[in-house]
């Protein structure tokens, strides 16, 4: 059974968007974010001592929100939850949560909650988050692309550190495309595609 699902997990890797074949697997391989995720930076060596506390990652798309929350995953000794907003309700959340508890009192294990557009969560599903947070019982990791200070209960808000990502430079882009090009494993590298002089 064990090999029929690892198999299947390779078959799902194999097929899943390049995009998501090339999500960095380490810090050294994020691009951008230079201010938050530089060496010495407050962020990283969170991520690297592993010792995280509440979060939100906000503003533009395709900055590396969610790359930056699936890597936290790789790091942490913590049992690692997502969750979507558009698709989760309260009773998710709350049967999340008592499990976290369970977790944390039977195997001193802590939960990391990766939610994605927390903006879309209304008053109540916030407040269903705020004990937990609040206590320690879930690290939250809440990523947006609006403004926290307007779409987030300020008593959630107080609780969390905000983490604002930048636009990601031309540079940055051209590392992404240069390392996708090059990865023969979960990138383009089998197929010895090479970029015109004006392609970048």
């Amino acid at each position: 059974m064990d090999l029929f699902r690892a198999a299947g997990e390779r078959q799902r890797k194999k097929e899943a968007p390049l995009a998501d074949r090339m999500r960095p697997k380490t810090l050294d391989e994020f691009a951008g974010q230079e201010e938050i995720l530089g060496p010495g930076k407050l962020l990283r060596r969170s991520i690297e001592a592993d010792r995280l506390g509440s979060m939100i990652l906000f503003r533009p798309p395709g900055a590396g929100k969610t790359s930056l929350a699936l890597l936290i995953a790789r790091y942490t000794q913590a049992r690692f939850e997502r969750l979507n907003a558009v698709t989760a309700g309260v009773a998710e959340v709350r049967k999340l949560i008592q499990e976290a508890e369970e977790r944390l009192a039977l195997y001193g294990q802590k939960t990391v909650v990766f939610l994605d557009e927390i903006h879309r969560f209304n008053k109540a599903q916030q407040d269903a988050l705020l004990p937990a947070v609040e206590d320690g019982t879930i690290l939250l990791i809440g990523a947006t692309t609006e403004n926290p200070y307007y779409h987030l209960n300020a008593p959630l808000l107080s609780r969390c550190r905000l983490f604002r990502l930048s636009p990601l430079k031309r540079e940055d882009v051209e590392a992404i495309v240069r390392r996708a090009l090059a990865d023969r494993e979960n990138g383009l590298g089998e197929y010895k595609v090479e970029l015109t002089a004006g392609a970048m």
